[in-house]
């Protein structure tokens, strides 16, 4: 790879598919040299990992609830010993509401994508065709040099 790299074969291949999948060295550097490529380019990017994210579905394009972790205190008689149910917006749709009118659009680059199933994977993978303007970048894994590939592709071959 080039000292210096432009991103534009990274950018024109996220375009064209929607969806990308990402192999990084594990010492880090280069997702964020590719991110701020993206945001050179016009797209607003949003950084989430997917570790604990539930249904993707649901965390992304729904108003969802959460339950928050109890910390050892418990309401006795006054709710569900669970603990309260609190609903929060769907992110896509607010972080699309607040992006400029001059931006491409939302990348979501979503890190430690390996734990996400199949099915998950095929959501992702077509969440660009129901909202052009979202754009989805899943880390899978480590690798010596950073290299990329359309996520429908990686999914097939797994």
């Amino acid at each position: 790879m080039a000292l210096l790299t432009t991103g534009k074969k990274f950018i024109r291949a996220l375009e064209e598919t929607g969806a990308l999948g990402v192999y990084a060295p594990l010492e880090g550097g280069f997702e964020g040299r590719y991110q701020r490529r993206l945001r050179a380019n016009g797209y607003n990017t949003l950084h989430i990992t997917a570790r604990g994210l539930g249904d993707v579905a649901a965390y992304l394009t729904r108003v969802h609830g959460v339950r928050p972790p109890h910390l050892g205190k418990k309401n006795i008689g006054q709710a569900a010993m669970v603990g309260p149910i609190y609903f929060v917006p769907p992110i896509i749709s607010t972080q699309l509401e607040a992006i400029p009118s001059t931006s491409k659009g939302l990348v979501l680059w979503i890190i430690e994508g390996i734990v996400l199933s199949r099915q998950e994977i095929e959501y992702l993978i077509n969440l660009p065709k129901e909202e052009p303007r979202v754009k989805v970048v899943l880390e899978l894994g480590g690798e010596r040099y950073f290299r990329y590939s359309p996520l429908q592709d990686i999914l097939a071959a797994a």
